[in-house]
């Protein structure tokens, strides 16, 4: 009969765990990337069910968090991006909009006309 060992046991459990969190956070992680939701401790902990202590306490998942973060706080939101291409393009799309508007005042008086023409020949025909 082999002599069981608490402390190889302990350590071999805690290992697994610890297999289980960082798979957990992993998964948790590319969800949100997925989503386009922030990433940050709060997100990754709601997200893998894992505890913010547990994030912090663990080094390399605690980098992993903290560079995605930073790479997210460099990239601009869809909003502020819009908003920088309405203001560099607010000159183009004013010009384009007065070129619409021109020709459907065209459209519509050429209608007009026709109208008119249209309501001549039926009263001359009453």
């Amino acid at each position: 009969m082999t002599k069981y060992n608490r402390k190889e046991q302990l350590k071999q459990l805690h290992k697994e765990r610890k297999i289980k969190t960082q798979k957990k956070v992993d998964e948790a992680i590319q969800r949100l990337i997925k989503a386009q939701k922030a990433i940050n401790f709060n997100s990754v902990s709601n997200e893998s069910g894992v505890t913010k202590a547990i994030l912090y306490n663990n080094p390399d998942i605690k980098e992993i968090i903290e560079d995605l973060r930073l790479q997210q706080s460099k990239v601009p939101t869809s909003s502020q991006v819009k908003r920088e291409m309405d203001e560099n393009n607010k000159d183009a799309i004013i010009a384009s909009l007065k070129r619409k508007i021109k020709k459907l005042e065209e459209a519509n008086k050429k209608l007009r006309e026709q109208v008119k023409i249209s309501y001549a020949d039926f009263y001359k025909n009453i």
